[in-house]
């Protein structure tokens, strides 16, 4: 799993919100009897989520709790989308990854409003860890590859996966989807690169993303 390029972490708001939930067992499994956290009614073992922009937190929801925060609501919440793209023809010439710095092979990468940045995360054994993304870096990426501008702020994300000797690609998922995985991997970790079941757990992580995604719509817009 591992790719070339160093990174610095940075011990901010949305790395800890990431660390505390990495620790605990995935979202979308919810603990029997557990409780929409707006307005305390009993939730489903699947179901949904809402960002807490003020607290950067995710927050589980009912679904009508949910349908309260569509996207170009202005309030302090908003609903993580249920959609799932693939980028046909994605390119990230491996100088361009190198230029990330990231130095695992897969990361997640989000718009945030509160920090007005784009912030990278990639994981390992004591969690998510997040980079100092080097902007222009990410610029050129997207400039070749102007779809990945479709990813709206705070709730979705972008899955770039660079693995070695394997053709790098792109998905876009629901920001939760992004701290399952995190702890997901975190719990099986071992050694420098993951391990053996770390790498299982990505190929079914990454075979369940490719399952539920359509192609992405042409254009760049959030």
């Amino acid at each position: 799993m591992s790719a070339g390029g160093r990174a610095a972490p940075r011990d901010t708001g949305a790395l800890a919100v990431l660390r505390r939930l990495a620790a605990a067992p995935a979202p979308v499994a919810a603990a029997p009897g557990e409780q929409c956290e707006l307005c305390a009614t009993e939730v489903a073992a699947e179901h949904r989520h809402v960002v807490d922009l003020e607290r950067r937190t995710i927050l589980c929801a009912c679904r009508p709790c949910w349908l309260l925060f569509p996207e170009g609501v202005k309030t302090r919440y908003r609903a993580v989308p249920e959609r799932h793209l693939f980028f046909p023809g994605f390119a990230l010439p491996g100088p361009q990854w190198d230029a990330l710095e990231i130095p695992v092979g897969l990361a997640f990468f989000f718009h945030s409003s509160p920090t007005d940045r784009v912030v990278a995360l990639y994981p390992g054994p004591a969690g998510a860890t997040e980079s100092e993304l080097p902007l222009a870096a990410w610029d050129d990426v997207v400039a070749g590859n102007p779809q990945l501008g479709q990813a709206r702020s705070d709730v979705e994300a972008l899955f770039v996966t660079a693995l070695s000797g394997a053709v790098p690609r792109c998905w876009l998922v629901p920001i939760d989807r992004c701290y399952e995985l995190v702890g997901r991997l975190r719990q099986v970790w071992r050694g420098f690169d993951g391990g053996a079941e770390a790498r299982a757990v990505l190929a079914d992580f990454t075979d369940d993303v490719a399952a539920r995604s359509r192609p992405a719509e042409r254009g760049s817009a959030r």
